[in-house]
């Protein structure tokens, strides 16, 4: 499962943000959820979670996402389950 969310810029001048959050299953059955953010074009960071469980990695997952609607990024890409992409 994969999203990408954007915020537009303020200024015309400044390249957008970005967030991008993964949820793959490893080779092992465990499931691992990677969380890359930063400025398009530019430097980024990315954070990784390891779950062994998919339930709790699925709302791991969800909730990373909430969090990034509730501060104004928006959906420009999902793949995966049809709840990946949220409201």
């Amino acid at each position: 499962m994969r999203i990408y969310m954007q915020t537009m810029p303020e200024a015309v001048t400044e390249a957008p943000r970005f967030v991008q959050i993964t949820l793959e299953q490893d080779l092992l059955g465990g499931w691992t959820l990677y969380r890359e953010s930063g400025v398009q074009g530019g430097k980024t960071t990315l954070k990784r979670e390891v779950y062994l469980e998919r339930d709790a990695a699925q709302a791991a997952f969800e909730k990373a996402r909430d969090a990034q609607i509730k501060k104004g990024f928006k959906v420009m890409f999902s793949q995966g389950q049809e709840s990946a992409h949220g409201r």
